[in-house]
């Protein structure tokens, strides 16, 4: 039967054992020490998930250790429908909507002609608190990489 899971197969079952389990994400990432963004989106099929800490989560969530080199293998990344449905994501993509041209002058402003990775990255959520209500800080750590233009040899 595990022979032909998918990842997505697989994901619904890390869902359904965290939630039975009563495990928090973070509990996850501490038990591989790994963060927990990273881990979140590893456990959410975005990540391959080295074959070690895929034994440790694999056991930690009562999953069938074959699971681990489906977890480890390369995944297709990014969400399928665009704009996203859901709406916690749908802000996201909104406020890249929103800012993205801003950020993308100011990136050329600053560091000239080129990108922010998103290979060469890592990423941070932190809960902050306000008087108006808890705040939501999302830093996103990005390599700068400048476009290299080669004239053809």
């Amino acid at each position: 039967m595990l022979e032909s899971m998918d990842r997505n197969q697989i994901t619904e079952q890390i869902i359904a054992a965290r939630l039975a389990k009563g495990l928090s994400w973070q509990e996850l990432a501490d038990a591989i020490g790994k963060p927990v963004v990273w881990t979140t989106s590893a456990l959410l099929g975005q990540q391959p998930i080295p074959a070690e800490l895929g034994q440790t989560l694999a056991g930690l969530l009562g999953l069938d250790p074959a699971v681990v080199p489906v977890l480890a293998a390369v995944p297709m990344r990014g969400a399928a429908a665009t704009p996203p449905t859901d709406p916690t994501i749908y802000r996201l993509y909104e406020a890249v909507g929103v800012y993205g041209p801003a950020l993308k002058e100011l990136i050329h402003e600053q560091f000239g002609d080129g990108i922010m990775s998103a290979i060469n990255f890592s990423v941070d959520l932190q809960r902050k608190a306000h008087p108006g209500g808890d705040r939501v800080v999302i830093t996103l750590d990005g390599k700068f990489l400048p476009y290299e233009w080669n004239s053809a040899d």
